[in-house]
This record gives structure tokens, sequence and C-alpha cells, in this order.
């Protein structure tokens, strides 16, 4: 679990821990990998642009300072870090990963746990996009994931669609658990389904889940025409809502207005706080939200549910779902729609 990493407080996982160390030098059951990109959260890299203006140069010295300082990538503001791609350096003897000297591997794992150095400044990352080029280490330990990066996708791609690949599989699970339970019953009405932030990575790959999962109607919420039409061109929704996610009766009043009904599955996929009472009133009573953002303020989220008299389950999306690579991988081959979104984002990137 990484416990010796952990440097202070003494204790603590290595997620919970201020600072980790990162030395090189590998325990039998840990693997070292050469870095070659990291991909930072969402939430995390909104909160830094924010702050500093967009001044790229200021973004790319904040990171630097938080993982020469922690020994990780952790925001003291989000909590949150990312993932990274590279190659395998070093496997200890008894890793149980799996994994061997030359793989070329996307960790499963948050960067918040990660011990982690670079060691090239940052010098070919602009401040500018979540993906960030990069020379430096990291070690995985044995309760680390890692997947082996496929040959048929450009490494850039596979990464942004493992960052966020338990989001279409909890959906997934959901989803088909609601459809099975109302098979049940004898119950004929469709299973709803809403996913706000339906236009970014995890959103559009969540609605693409829950249609394959046998979602009766699903809607994407987004903020901003340019973000509805792409989502309009992609197929991925029965519909597509325009309004903002931090407005809960602008939002509800978007999603029942869409699916004619309160949603039976709510999915929260955006990056921005605020979002939490929204989501819970566009849910029908017995209906379930699950919460991806790392903006997420769970305290908000459990709190206004009781001053709703919201009668929903509240699920917080943990990145990891067994078989999540692999479903989030299929989908983008077999789905036009989402591959098309991803490759504009990074274009755009």
């Amino acid at each position: 679990m990484g416990l010796h990493r952990v440097v202070e407080p003494a204790g603590v996982l290595p997620q919970a821990a201020w600072r980790l160390d990162a030395d090189p030098r590998i325990a039998a059951n840990e693997v070292r990998i050469r870095v070659e990109r990291l991909n930072l959260d969402a939430a995390s890299f909104r909160q830094l642009a924010e702050k500093h203006g967009g001044d790229g140069e200021k973004v790319r010295a904040e990171v630097l300072e938080i993982i020469s300082t922690r020994g990780k990538m952790q925001n003291p503001v989000t909590g949150s870090g990312g993932m990274l791609i590279g190659t395998v350096e070093e496997a200890g003897r008894r890793s149980p990963l799996g994994l061997r000297a030359g793989d070329r591997v996307a960790t499963l794992v948050s960067l918040t746990l990660t011990p982690l150095t670079i060691t090239d400044g940052l010098a070919r990352w602009d401040g500018r996009s979540e993906q960030v080029p990069c020379d430096g280490y990291a070690i995985l330990f044995a309760r680390s994931i890692a997947a082996v990066l496929p040959a048929d996708l450009h490494p850039e791609l596979s990464l942004a669609v493992l960052d966020v690949c338990g989001a279409p599989a909890l959906t997934s699970r959901v989803v088909a658990e609601q459809v099975a339970r109302r098979a049940r019953e004898g119950d004929p009405r469709p299973v709803s389904v809403a996913v706000i932030g339906g236009a970014g990575k995890s959103g559009s790959l969540s609605l693409a889940a829950a249609r394959r999962a046998g979602a009766g109607r699903t809607v994407g919420v987004v903020p901003v025409a340019a973000e509805r039409d792409a989502l309009t061109a992609a197929g991925l929704a029965d519909a597509v809502a325009l309004a903002d996610a931090r407005d809960p009766v602008g939002l509800s009043t978007a999603v029942t207005t869409a699916l004619g009904v309160p949603a039976d599955v709510t999915v929260v996929c955006v990056d921005v706080p605020g979002c939490e009472h929204g989501a819970v009133l566009a849910t029908a009573d017995g209906g379930t939200v699950i919460f991806f953002s790392m903006a997420t303020s769970f305290a908000a989220a459990a709190l206004g549910a009781e001053g709703l008299a919201a009668d929903v389950t509240m699920l917080v999306g943990n990145g990891y779902v067994p078989g999540h690579a692999a479903l989030a991988l299929e989908l983008l081959r077999a789905e036009p729609g989402v591959r098309g979104l991803f490759e504009a984002r990074l274009a755009a990137d």
C-alpha cells in the first residue's frame, strides 16, 4: 500500500499524506515508471488556471512546486491529482502487477498517492492544457493499478480515456441494475439518465455507457452553445439541454423538460463546484446520483438532499470498477461520437 513511502504525517495511507518519499530505488514489490506525460485532473487544472488568470508560466511553476514539495501531484485546494503514462524501467521481483521493463503503461491510480519526481522542469509544457509532457519517474505499489497502452490508439488519446475510465463503468453498472430491477418488478417505465457535463471526457463516455446498459432515454446537460452543438452532432444523447449546473432550479427544469420526468440516474461529470443541489433536485425519488467530479462537496450534497427531503441514493465515483479500462477503451473504439469529442478536445489542447 506504500506506507513505507509516507514521510508525513506518519501512519496515514499515501493518498492522505502531505508528503511522500519519491526515492527511485524500489522495494521488491514496487515498480518504477519513466514518466513521459501527466494528465492533470480537470478540477485541479481549472482551479490552477483560474487562480493564475490563465498565465501558463505561473501554472507550470505551481505544479512544479507542488510535486517537488509533496513528492506527488496533489492540488492542495481540490485535493485531486490525475494520472500518467510512461515506460516501466524496473519491476521488483515480488511485484504482483505483471509488468515488465519496457512495457508502456498508463497508471490507473491517482497522482495524489503516486510518488513522483520531475527531472526536466516541465520545460516542454506551456501550462495551458491538462496533458503535461515531461520527464521524470514515478513509483507504483503492490496495490496500484496500471494498464499496458493499446497499440491501436495514440498514447495521448489512451491517456485521456483511461483518466476517466471509472465513470462509464460505474454508470453502466448502476443503469443496468435499475433496468434489471424494473424488469423483475414488471415496471414498464424506461430508465432515464441525465449526464451533467455530457460533452466532456467522462460525460461522453457515461452517456454511451448508459445507452449500452439499457437506458430508455438520456439527456446530456452542457453549459454553452458550442458544447450543445458538439454533443448533438455526436449523437450520444436522446436530448441535449443547455443549463448552468450551478443553478439548481434551472438545471432541474432543463433535465425534467428534456426527459419528460426527473432522471432515474443523474451522473455529475462537471469540474466546477456548486453543482450538488441541482443534481439532487433533477433526480426522481428513489433515484441515484453519481458524483464523479473532484469539485464536489459531499457535505453540500448530503445536507442539500436532506434539506430538499430528497429520497435519493448518492454514490461517490471512486475511479475503480473491475474491467473499467477495457470498457472505456472499447466504447472509444465502438462509438464514433465519443472518439470525435475526445479527438476534438485533444486538438484544442
